[in-house]
């Protein structure tokens, strides 16, 4: 893993590999801007942040959500960007249609690897439909790369999914809205085999995996687009950011120790074989 060679990979005189994360705080380190910090950081690269919202929240549920101002997190991007030589834009949950607009506008020649955060493990779906509707009109047409899970690709693209076919037609349709690739995630399809898929309008790649047995899986979704932003800041293609990025973050959800008295966080620091 690339976490053997850390400080010797981060060491140069001038930093290249720069990815600015935008999204929320959580409280308990386990996703949100925490998990995409460290997730970046262990994969060698450096990580800025942009706050949109503060939660307190613990393994066992959020209890309460401030979600700052628009002119407040634009000028923390603004801060960023006018200084660092930003190479890739990690985008995790947004609820604000000022910020989307002016991330789509203003950002739009970034490499934007976009987490479309918005249905609940409950399925609730915690944004609204305007939202939702200028995310596919605007933001995902400037994307790199949208990394949704089955119930996100769901609701993006209409598409009932039960099986690989409908997970892959989902994806074929969401590829449609503008980005250069798509990664539906099939980690909650039934079956020992987990199977996600990446398309783009040259090739499909299906990778798999065992379904590891864990309740320790709070902010995969996170560290796996931080790490496929990490790795394309370090000029690594798409294909094999993608598969680097799944087996890391298996090998987090296998070797991960209990933290907390709900569902746990990935162990980024964890001793990988």
């Amino acid at each position: 893993m690339k976490n053997d060679n850390l400080i010797s990979s981060m060491s140069s005189d001038s930093m290249e590999q720069l990815v600015l994360v935008i999204g929320g705080s959580d409280s308990s380190g386990g996703a949100g801007i925490q998990a995409d910090i460290k997730s970046i950081t262990v994969q060698g690269a450096y990580a800025a942040s942009a706050i949109t919202s503060i939660t307190s929240q613990n393994t066992q549920g959020v209890q309460e959500i401030f979600d700052l101002p628009t002119d407040l997190i634009v000028s923390q991007i603004d801060s960023v960007i006018s200084d660092l030589d930003i190479k890739v834009i990690k985008i995790g949950m947004l609820n604000n249609i000022d910020l989307i607009r002016f991330i789509s506008k203003q950002l739009k020649t970034m490499q934007l690897v976009v987490d479309p955060v918005m249905v609940a493990t409950s399925g609730d779906v915690l944004v609204s439909q305007k939202v939702i509707g200028i995310m596919k009109d605007m933001l995902f047409q400037n994307a790199e790369i949208i990394t949704p899970n089955l119930a996100e690709a769901e609701v993006l693209s209409g598409v009932k999914i039960n099986n690989e076919k409908d997970q892959l037609t989902a994806a074929k349709e969401l590829l449609k809205l503008g980005s250069k690739y798509v990664l539906v995630k099939g980690g909650h399809l039934e079956g020992e085999i987990i199977k996600d898929i990446l398309v783009t309008n040259d090739y499909e790649e299906h990778f798999e995996h065992k379904k590891i047995s864990t309740e320790n899986t709070h902010g995969t979704g996170c560290t796996l687009a931080s790490s496929i932003a990490a790795n394309l800041a370090q000029d690594i293609p798409m294909k094999t950011a993608v598969k680097e990025s799944i087996d890391f973050v298996v090998s987090l959800l296998s070797a991960s120790p209990k933290v907390g008295r709900g569902n746990g966080p990935l162990v980024h620091g964890v001793k990988l074989n």
